[in-house]
């Protein structure tokens, strides 16, 4: 097993959150809308600096379902139907230790787009409309 595998992880339906504990009996807790922001996957980091794309009217997300990815990590599927991200034991704790400023960032780059955290109104549909280029 990993060295900074938990020894416990919980998912808490209710609250949608995630905990971890670990062998030392620290815990790391964390929001779905937390994790779902933050996800690994290249739909949300891009595949490179400056590809970041960033997700909004998450406050609402839940954790449906997760499963061991061998021995290093977890796959959290997601109610939006977000389910590509992989989280690693590192890249959780990497996480945990940075949970507030990553947070605040995260915030500050909502309210820099005027985005919300709220996700639409039903029946809401998004069109986005590109510029066309002049060949």
């Amino acid at each position: 097993m990993a060295t900074n595998a938990p020894t416990d992880i919980k998912l808490h339906k209710k609250s949608a959150t995630l905990e971890l504990v670990y062998g030392d009996e620290a815990c790391n807790t964390f929001s779905a809308e937390f994790l779902r922001v933050h996800s690994p996957s290249a739909e949300v980091r891009g595949h490179g600096k400056g590809q970041e794309v960033l997700q909004t009217g998450k406050r609402q997300v839940k954790i449906v379902n997760l499963e061991s990815v061998g021995n290093y990590a977890i796959k959290l599927s997601f109610s939006d139907g977000h389910d590509t991200g992989i989280y690693s034991w590192t890249y959780l704790q990497e996480l945990a230790g940075e949970h507030d400023a990553l947070w605040n960032n995260y915030l500050m780059k909502l309210d820099a787009v005027k985005a919300s955290r709220e996700p639409l109104p039903v029946g809401t549909q998004v069109i986005n409309i590109m510029p066309s280029s002049k060949d």
